[in-house]
């Protein structure tokens, strides 16, 4: 067995192939296609201070004439006369119509209801006994302001409501009597003489 080894020589390399002729192919190939490229956008793109067919075509209107300058008059100020508003008419005072004056008749008519249930709740009041009695006054005051509300022939205004206050005053004492149970008989006797006054001045 052989221990010596193969002794290893240097050989020169081969020369590479030279790649030249491929690199300007490649750089000629790209400058074509470029200046390919910059014919076709010279041509197709449009220029903008070219003059298209239509505008050379057509000539360019010119101003025939100097415009002649016209003079507007000014206008002047007409003075308005300023007139003064209307002034407003007074508004008439709205007056209610005189109310009119009833006759005896028909005011006897109005209040006969009131005059005659007076004696007959003054009799209850005398048959009764102590404080039984003063709901009937009571009735009977309500009355009496029903006739004094009640609008009276002129004729006898001035003594229809004198003889009605006189009235109240006395169903007024005729209370006060029946509420301290003394002089009630006298009480009903002035009471009535009072409307008997009344209904003498309508005729009933």
């Amino acid at each position: 067995m052989d221990d010596s080894q193969p002794e290893l020589r240097w050989a020169p390399l081969p020369p590479q192939p030279r790649r030249t002729g491929r690199i300007w192919l490649i750089v000629g190939l790209s400058v074509a296609a470029l200046a390919i490229v910059g014919l076709l956008l010279f041509f197709l793109l449009p220029r903008g201070d070219a003059p298209t067919p239509s505008e050379s075509a057509s000539p360019t209107p010119t101003e025939s004439t100097t415009p002649t300058p016209t003079t507007t008059p000014t206008p002047t100020a007409t003075p308005t006369a300023t007139t003064a508003a209307p002034e407003p008419e007074p508004t008439p005072a709205l007056t209610p119509p005189p109310a009119t004056d009833p006759t005896v008749e028909v005011f006897r008519g109005q209040v006969s209801g009131w005059l005659n249930s007076a004696p007959r709740g003054l009799d209850i009041i005398a048959g009764a006994s102590g404080q039984d009695a003063l709901p009937v006054v009571d009735t009977l005051q309500q009355d009496a302001q029903r006739l004094s509300d009640a609008q009276a022939p002129s004729s006898i205004a001035s003594k229809w409501y004198d003889g009605v206050t006189d009235y109240a005053q006395r169903l007024t004492q005729l209370q006060a009597a029946i509420t301290n149970d003394s002089g009630v008989p006298a009480a009903v006797d002035a009471a009535r003489k009072s409307v008997t006054a009344l209904r003498s001045l309508v005729g009933l």
